[in-house]
């Protein structure tokens, strides 16, 4: 059986595979860089499907096992990038991405328990989940197309941002309707105003308010980057940070 102490057998061999594909685009080979990252991909892939029969659940209830997905769904976001648009860079960012989730749980090991409250007992649970990990992984690529243009003053990379963003907002928006289909269903209300859920409105706002000033010409490079980064840091307090404020304590999404 797969358990969480086998993460570390998985993971070192994923990452060195993700490292020579993005040495390999550096290189400017392609195919070797496209199949190298794919291997990594389906060696993580192969922990999470063995991780979930271990565990009896889905592997989506800690930070760590979420943690797990982000690092998985860098790899995904950096391969399609790669393929649509060949920025030799994006494999290298998007392996360091995955390298430091990975190490993150290798060096901070969680209890894994096999129980579910309530609440998650729900067949929302793996969609919600699944869909909000993607689109963070997308905007994580996108995010860094911005970094790259201010450093390099330079638009270049807007057009293929603005696509990331699109894709990340439509799967953001997803994760947002299955998420108020299941609190209707756990707790009989769409909406509650949870700090997460708070959290996640401003977040939607912000890419609203990246796609209009791009459709409508007013978002110029350096507007579209430091929206781009405000959406971002706005991904990180859904994800993590609200459980630092004090009002998480009162939480329903602390389980």
């Amino acid at each position: 059986m797969v358990t969480w102490s086998s993460y570390i057998y998985f993971a070192l061999p994923a990452m060195l595979l993700l490292f020579i594909g993005a040495a390999a685009s550096w290189r400017r080979s392609a195919r070797v860089a496209m199949a190298f990252t794919a291997g990594a991909i389906l060696v993580s892939a192969a922990f999470i499907a063995a991780f979930w029969v271990g565990l009896q659940r889905p592997p989506m209830r800690t930070i760590g096992e979420t943690r797990l997905w982000y690092s998985f769904f860098m790899m995904v976001s950096g391969f399609l990038v790669y393929a649509r648009w060949k920025y030799r860079w994006i494999l290298l960012f998007s392996a360091v991405m995955a390298a430091v989730f990975a190490s993150m749980n290798i060096f901070m090991p969680e209890i894994h328990d096999r129980t579910l409250v309530p609440a998650l007992q729900s067949g929302w649970f793996v969609p919600h989940v699944t869909v909000y990990m993607f689109s963070y992984s997308v905007f994580g690529c996108a995010v860094i197309l911005a970094a790259a243009g201010l450093i390099r003053r330079t638009d270049t990379y807007l057009p293929s941002a603005d696509s990331l963003v699109y894709i990340g907002t439509t799967f953001l928006t997803l994760g947002m309707l299955s998420g108020a289909l299941w609190a209707k269903d756990a707790w009989g209300l769409y909406w509650n105003w949870d700090p997460k859920e708070t959290w996640a409105a401003v977040t939607w706002i912000l890419c609203l308010i990246y796609m209009h000033c791009r459709l409508g010409g007013r978002g110029g490079g350096r507007l579209a980057s430091i929206l781009l980064i405000l959406i971002f840091i706005g991904l990180q307090m859904c994800w993590y940070g609200v459980n630092w404020l004090p009002s998480a304590q009162e939480s329903m999404h602390v389980y």
